[in-house]
This record gives C-alpha cells, structure tokens and sequence, in this order.
C-alpha cells in the first residue's frame, strides 16, 4: 500500500519525507510547485484542489502508466463534511432575494463526488467513482467499503481515502493506492499502518 498526507503546514508519505508548506493559500502553493500543468485546477473548489493535488503527488510514482486508461481503478473517497464549504459559498449567492444570482460555477461543486471525478477525468480511470460522507476517519470503515468494490471482479485496485475540506487552512487528506490481492493477504497490516496514520494526524 502506497500512502500520502496533506495537511495545513506540511505533506508526508510512505516514499516521501515531510515537506513543510508555507504561504496563504497551501494547497496551491503545493500544486505550483509540483504539478502546475493541469488548467482545470484554477476553476475547482478547495475540496476537488486538495484531492486532485493529493492524487497527483501519490501518483506521480507511476510515471510510466498514467494517462493510457484504466478501467480497473476505482476512485473513493471520504470525509465528515461533504462539500459544505462549496454549499455555504453556493448560498452566499442566493440568500439575497434582492440580489439573487445562483452562481453556476459554484454550483457544480455542491456534490462532494466531484472530485473523484474529476481525478477519473485527468487520469482515464474508467472504474467506480464512489464518494462517502461518514461520521469520522475510521479505517475500518474505508477498508470495509474499499473490500466491497474490490469483489467486483471489474476493480483490481483503488485509489482511496479520506479528503476532508472547511477552509484554505482547515483539511485534511489522507490518501492510499491499495489492490485485491494487499487487501487479501495482508488486510490486518494494512489496517494498522492506516490507524498508526489517522493518530498522528
């Protein structure tokens, strides 16, 4: 199982040494230095950035098959607030009957399964796209859900994890590439290396 982490001062993974992050908006200060090739980027809300960064950063390491087309992978995702932050700014827009105007671009992302598919789209993943709002970051419950897609003999491996989104300074994401046959031979491991993770969050 491949892992990583984005929080508000810092990114780490299981290959990658904890690199301290400066600057008022983080996550595009991330994305400028790291990736700074994808346009569509500029037009997302904080939760689809966060992911779509946090994706970019754990896959880079697969230099030699990204972008050919996978209809094997699947996207999940996770978080506690859906896309709230989108919702609140969306309402802004509405909440004056004397100054009514619903703002399309900030519509698109009330749904939180945006940013799933928007990975989908960037990478040719032609899998489940599935997004979870759950109580809390629990492996056991990811682990769980990740297990029920992969029986579908259509998914080999998922790209998946918690990406949780309130505010430029407040989110957290953790994600993880994890196949059939790690979830089948070794599911207790990767339960707790996933929990060793979530304490020191």
């Amino acid at each position: 199982m491949r892992w990583i982490v984005i929080k508000p001062d810092c990114f780490y993974g299981d290959s990658i040494p904890v690199e301290k992050i400066t600057g008022d908006d983080v996550i595009t200060s991330v994305y400028r230095k790291y990736i700074n090739n994808y346009p569509r980027y500029f037009k997302m809300d904080g939760l689809c950035r966060l992911g779509f960064v946090a994706s970019e950063l754990i896959l880079r390491e697969e230099s030699d098959r990204r972008f050919e087309g996978r209809e094997n992978r699947a996207v999940i995702f996770f978080n506690k607030t859906g896309s709230s932050h989108a919702d609140k700014r969306y309402m802004a827009t509405i909440n004056d009957s004397g100054n009514f105007y619903p703002s399309p671009s900030l519509f698109v992302y009330t749904l939180p399964n945006i940013v799933t598919g928007e990975i989908a789209i960037r990478n040719k993943y032609y899998g489940e796209t599935s997004f979870y709002v759950i109580d809390s970051l629990a492996a056991e419950t990811m682990l769980s859900l990740c297990s029920a897609a992969l029986d579908d003999d259509g998914t080999d491996d998922i790209l998946g994890g918690w990406v949780d989104y309130t505010g430029a300074n407040r989110f957290t994401a953790l994600l993880f590439i994890v196949d059939r046959d790690e979830l089948k031979n070794d599911k207790p491991a990767i339960f707790q290396k996933l929990n060793q993770i979530i304490k020191i969050l």
